[in-house]
């Protein structure tokens, strides 16, 4: 069963194609600013994953149902990949499975493979109701739980315009399901492909506090690409965009600039 899947797009549609891809409990439109800025060279094109903004919910959730969907949604066009978190996994993904579409990585502090009592925590956590009495305290608390120390109140706000949104009972929560939240976790914790199946040039950006792991995979990874890897570190924490823009967008300008 192949999903077809919302899209947000900026840039000429003539241009050469970025595909960005959002994490979980993220959407699509959260890409606006690099689109307009960092990347605005780029017919850039930001689906909503399965399960949240406005694409389908219903299962399965699989990173294979995932891979499916996009590219039964984007189609074969070969691509800048950009990936936050899961949507980093998804990425690599794509680049394992379809070579040929992807010319570039960049991956955002990527769960390429979390530890399972970390998937586990999440998870768990991805069960409780995650409401809000307004809008504001939404933001306030976006800060508490992705562990934002840099990050502008009002960029953060901006991203969430429209996402998060009141539901029927006064409360304000976000646009996604629980349940394919809870699926992704599960998927996250399972290893990736083999990095000799994607040898394209590809950036790595960790934020210098983030919980998502990637030491134990950096010398696999570096054994693999050799010098088509580049890894950079910037300040805060998980969710880069948010904590670190100007130094995640310096490091991707470079990066496109070199290769």
């Amino acid at each position: 069963m192949r999903r077809a899947l919302h899209v947000e797009r900026w840039g000429d549609p003539r241009s050469p194609r970025a595909v960005c891809l959002h994490g979980v409990t993220g959407h699509g439109g959260a890409w606006r600013r690099l689109a307009e800025t960092r990347l605005a060279g780029f017919h850039v094109v930001a689906p909503d994953l399965i399960g949240h903004g406005s694409s389908p919910y219903e299962p399965p959730w699989s990173i294979a149902e995932h891979v499916d969907a996009l590219v039964a949604t984007l189609g074969e066009e070969p691509s800048l990949w950009v990936g936050h978190s899961f949507g980093g996994r998804l990425a690599f993904e794509v680049a394992a499975a379809r070579p040929d579409i992807v010319e570039r990585l960049v991956l955002l502090d990527p769960a390429l493979q979390i530890d399972a009592r970390i998937a586990l925590y999440a998870a768990e956590e991805g069960r409780n109701d995650r409401s809000f009495a307004s809008f504001d305290e939404g933001v306030d608390r976006r800060f508490q739980e992705s562990f934002l120390s840099r990050a502008r109140r009002d960029d953060v706000a901006e991203d969430l315009a429209g996402y998060l949104v009141e539901s029927e009972d006064g409360r304000w929560r976000y646009r996604y399901s629980q349940a394919a939240v809870i699926a992704a976790y599960g998927e996250m914790a399972s290893a990736p492909p083999p990095f000799t199946a994607v040898g394209v040039p590809t950036l790595v950006v960790l934020g210098a506090d983030s919980y998502v792991p990637y030491d134990h995979l950096r010398d696999a990874h570096r054994d693999a690409l050799g010098d088509l890897l580049e890894v950079v570190t910037v300040p805060g924490g998980h969710t880069v965009l948010w904590d670190a823009f100007d130094e995640t967008g310096d490091a991707v300008s470079a990066f496109l600039e070199r290769t």
